[in-house]
């Protein structure tokens, strides 16, 4: 079947609820394998804590990271494999962590590899900065040279960044709480149509990450890596990656640097993909995609009756 040009999209961490994938599990043997997989090369039983929760344990980072990556991949090899659909995306992108459900869904990273080392990005990410002294926070409404102007006037010896530049008047920031909470005041201030703290376990993407960076790159050096068949657009470059140096140089930089989602997004389109389907449990990615780029078509694969209208949606006339 002739496709148009269209990218792959992962979500990133906020987008887990517990029971995610369930149905996959129970009516797609190959998807099924994916999670046995996945609880095999972590040495505990993550589906569980998928399909059963506690939801307190599911949102903790070192839980939700490998649990989002496993059904996203679970959504992928369904499509894949049990549907026989053949996906050839111009482009593989994820928010974040979704960057490593990309990687693993593109061939670069196994999937046993993959978990594991999310599962360990989640858990230095959560000892790094000790529980209430990091926040995060929207701020909606504003241009992103103002958000960046207010982060400035709060960081410097306490963290005060933009961590995500989700959609065009969306962004969020990321730092110690205190300098934080005095940027939420600042931006309302400002005119911002509203500024949430976001409820995060540690304060992601700003420079209180940079140590995890470093022990990260430990733990990839015990991955095999294989350069991205498909290319990969960088969240912290809003570029295309193949390479295995620049895929590896990327997610270590990404880990203390901001999410570039609306440039990686326009990237795709002036590139001539109009087109995006998001695999994974929420829609979050599909609404940004929508501000980000007019005009664009989206789908989210997010239960399995979802994967019965990819082939309509991947023919349909432009």
């Amino acid at each position: 079947m002739s496709m148009k040009r269209f990218a792959l999209l992962f979500p990133g961490q906020g987008a887990q609820s517990v029971g995610m994938g369930r149905d996959l599990y129970e009516g797609f043997p190959l998807a099924r394998r994916v999670f046995d997989e996945a609880d095999e090369a972590l040495g505990f039983s993550l589906s569980s804590i998928i399909f059963e929760g506690p939801e307190e344990k599911l949102t903790l980072t070192e839980y939700t990271q490998p649990a989002l990556l496993t059904v996203s991949v679970a959504f992928f090899r369904a499509l894949t494999e049990d549907k026989g659909i053949l996906l050839n995306p111009d482009f593989v992108a994820g928010h974040s962590l979704g960057e490593y459900s990309a990687l693993v869904a593109s061939g670069t990273l196994s999937l046993a590899d993959g978990v594991r080392l999310v599962n360990a990005r989640g858990r230095l990410m959560q000892k790094a900065v000790p529980e209430g002294e990091g926040a995060m926070a929207a701020i909606l409404g504003l241009e992103d040279s103002d958000v960046r102007d207010i982060c400035s006037q709060f960081d410097g010896d306490k963290v005060c960044e933009a961590a995500n530049f989700n959609s065009p008047g969306q962004v969020v920031i990321s730092g110690d709480s205190d300098s934080v909470a005095k940027a939420i005041e600042a931006a309302k201030e400002a005119g911002a149509k509203r500024a949430i703290p976001l409820n995060v376990s540690a304060p992601f993407h700003c420079r209180l990450m940079t140590d995890v960076a470093d022990e990260l790159s430990r733990e990839m050096e015990r991955c095999d890596w294989s350069d991205s068949a498909c290319p990969l657009i960088a969240n912290v470059s809003a570029s295309p990656v193949t390479s295995v140096e620049d895929i590896r140089s990327g997610l270590y930089r990404q880990t203390y640097s901001p999410v570039r989602w609306v440039e990686s997004m326009r990237y795709m389109s002036d590139a001539g993909v109009s087109t995006f389907l998001e695999l994974g449990p929420g829609k979050v990615l599909a609404g940004l995609a929508k501000k980000c780029v007019k005009g664009s078509k989206t789908l989210s694969i997010g239960s399995a009756e979802d994967l019965d209208k990819v082939v309509d949606f991947l023919e349909e006339d432009k």
